[in-house]
């Protein structure tokens, strides 16, 4: 699932491609920025944020990569928690981040209630659904 930045419905730029606006304090002006691909800029991967603080200026979010050790027969299982990235955020990153993630969560829920008017249809009762669906 993807959810795309408003780069698509932004203002065209003289050349003719989108771009996306950008806020500047009030009374400046704005800025028309052209989004360009850099195929070498690294994905990593993460299966857990270990870390996050605000300080007023800037978000950061700390994710991480676990590793388990190996195992042994009648041992407890034991791993590391290994950090794979560090995003610094500015506010206006930060509230645009927590909006896209908004977005992504409404287009989860909305799936996650077509699968389940799919496998069976939801009927109103005394609650027991409601605690039915939460345990999904």
């Amino acid at each position: 699932m993807t959810v795309e930045s408003d780069i698509k419905s932004a203002p065209k730029s003289e050349s003719g491609e989108a771009g996306a606006t950008v806020g500047v304090p009030t009374g400046s002006a704005r800025a028309t920025l052209r989004y360009v691909d850099r195929p070498d800029c690294n994905e990593t991967f993460a299966d857990s944020i270990s870390r996050l603080s605000f300080d007023g200026q800037t978000l950061r979010i700390e994710f991480a990569v676990s590793r388990i050790d190996e195992t042994k027969p009648d041992t407890p299982v034991t791993g590391r928690l290994y950090p794979a990235c560090r995003l610094v955020l500015t506010p206006a990153a930060a509230a645009d981040l927590m909006q896209k993630m908004q977005q992504v969560a409404a287009a989860l829920m909305q799936a996650r209630l077509q699968k389940q008017g799919q496998s069976h249809p939801i009927q109103e009762s005394n609650g027991a659904d409601k605690r039915a669906r939460r345990a999904l």
